[in-house]
């Protein structure tokens, strides 16, 4: 086996994590982070403006996440949940980090790979370009979304989308994807 999920978990829970999870990704997951998070932000006495983004981009997070999670063969039952993923939210410097992670099927990974470095390569005005055309052209997938969710958070923090795919099996890898929200200066 490739990969060591335990391993990455427990490097990226160190010191001011707000929420770290691993584990199903459900509806109720989803509704009790952002609960959570908002609360958090709340407590911390967080710019409203920073609260807003960090929120908003959590909540775009959470649903590539929950849709495009990628379920391992059942021999994988005992160790990982049909719909496992990882979440760690935490502050690093000035900046809030949201950190994802799932198994994706390797077949998948060049089209991904491809989007991301689109994504990452685009300035501000281009971002802003793509996602209208997304928004006015493209068509609902099966799994709900035209492909914005990426693009949409790039442009709200205006940071680069950083991603690995290590892999786990033959057949599967495991995506993760970091996002930084950089506080208003």
């Amino acid at each position: 086996m490739g990969f060591n999920i335990d391993d990455y978990y427990t490097a990226l829970t160190g010191d001011n994590v707000l929420l770290a999870y691993k584990g199903s990704i459900t509806t109720d997951f989803i509704n009790n982070v952002l609960d959570t998070v908002e609360a958090k932000l709340k407590d911390f006495n967080e710019e409203s403006k920073i609260q807003k983004k960090v929120y908003n981009v959590l909540v775009e997070s959470l649903q590539n996440l929950y849709h495009h999670i990628d379920e391992l063969p059942d021999k994988f039952k005992d160790e990982y949940d049909i719909k496992f993923g990882i979440l760690i939210i935490s502050k690093e410097n000035s900046a809030y980090r949201i950190s994802t992670g799932n198994f994706i099927r390797s077949e998948k990974i060049k089209y991904l790979k491809d989007k991301i470095d689109k994504i990452n390569s685009l300035s501000k005005e281009e971002l802003k370009d793509m996602y209208k055309f997304i928004l006015n052209h493209q068509k609902l997938s099966a799994k709900g979304g035209g492909g914005l969710g990426l693009v949409d958070i790039a442009r709200k923090t205006g940071n680069k989308l950083n991603y690995m795919f290590q892999s786990f099996n033959n057949e599967f890898y495991f995506y993760t994807l970091d996002i930084f929200i950089s506080e208003p200066k």
